[in-house]
């Protein structure tokens, strides 16, 4: 079983909670051909007024244009999209070796899709990805019983 890690950038904007805002935001990164790959929105903590949109259409040049263009900014929070085969337990089993090398995560989003999974990990630096990156790379799941 083969897992990807790539370091990624997220992109990143403040909108108003209202109904169309995600729609008004993607609008530009559609028309301008970004391949989106993470798309997370969520209302902002104690402010029912306010929500973030995070994504990550891909990178290069023509990614980077259309983010901007939708009134993103580049986040700090370095991050890695980690992509593989899904097993029972392999999400135990990463989560393990990050917490046994005491990396803390700032958050996860994963989901399943078939037999592939897809996690997006953010760390508070990039010393913390960068070892992360390596313990997920070797990271098996729990033999089958």
């Amino acid at each position: 079983m083969v897992i990807k890690v790539k370091s990624i950038t997220l992109w990143r904007r403040e909108v108003e909670n209202r109904p169309g805002a995600l729609a008004e935001t993607l609008e530009p990164l559609a028309r301008g051909g970004a391949d989106l790959q993470v798309v997370m929105g969520y209302r902002q903590p104690g402010g029912e007024d306010r929500a973030i949109l995070e994504l990550y259409p891909g990178s290069g040049k023509k990614a980077t244009t259309a983010a901007r263009a939708a009134g993103l900014s580049a986040s700090t929070i370095p991050t890695l999209l980690v992509e593989g085969d899904n097993r029972p337990g392999i999400g135990h089993a990463m989560a393990r070796a990050i917490a046994d090398a005491g990396i803390n995560t700032s958050f996860l989003v994963a989901q399943t899709i078939g037999r592939k999974f897809s996690a997006v990990f953010g760390f508070e630096t990039e010393a913390d990805a960068k070892t992360a990156a390596a313990l997920i790379k070797k990271t098996k799941p729990p033999a089958k019983k």
